[in-house]
């Protein structure tokens, strides 16, 4: 996990000169983050059992098709999708007690989001990923502070 601290740091240097949220606007960001992060969680497992359901039928007819590869990619991609729901699951506590744990938990569902997009070879998906988590990044370093 050494590596996911050197790049926490090398963005935290970067986003330090960003603006900062006004006061009022973290503490609301703080106060929803656990019920989103439970929100998400639950809809990120319900979709990912669902597909896993829906690739199970389509694996069929991918194997007769020749595009085997792709039902793996999704495999993998719908695996991931759960293991964010979890830890989305596993941030509400830690995120509601304002825990440290609860932030970073959050920041490694955020680079999963980014390994599944890698994963799918696909650019757009990819570009639109790599934009969602700097966004989502920037909302996080602004909360920062309050976990500790």
């Amino acid at each position: 996990m050494n590596y996911l601290n050197d790049l926490t740091k090398l963005l935290d240097k970067y986003y330090l000169k960003l603006p900062a949220f006004p006061k009022d606007v973290k503490d609301f960001i703080v106060s929803v983050s656990p019920w989103l992060a439970l929100i998400f969680g639950i809809i990120a497992i319900l979709s990912g059992i669902s597909f896993f359901g829906g690739f199970s039928f389509l694996s069929s007819i991918a194997f007769y098709a020749g595009v085997r590869g792709y039902v793996f990619v999704e495999y993998l991609s719908t695996a991931i999708l759960l293991i964010q729901g979890v830890i989305c699951l596993l941030a509400f506590s830690p995120l509601k007690a304002r825990v440290v744990k609860g932030w970073n938990l959050l920041y490694y569902s955020l680079i999963l989001s980014v390994v599944s997009s890698i994963i799918t070879l696909n650019v757009g998906s990819l570009l639109g990923s790599i934009v969602g988590a700097l966004i989502g990044y920037y909302f996080l370093y602004q909360i920062k502070s309050y976990y500790k």
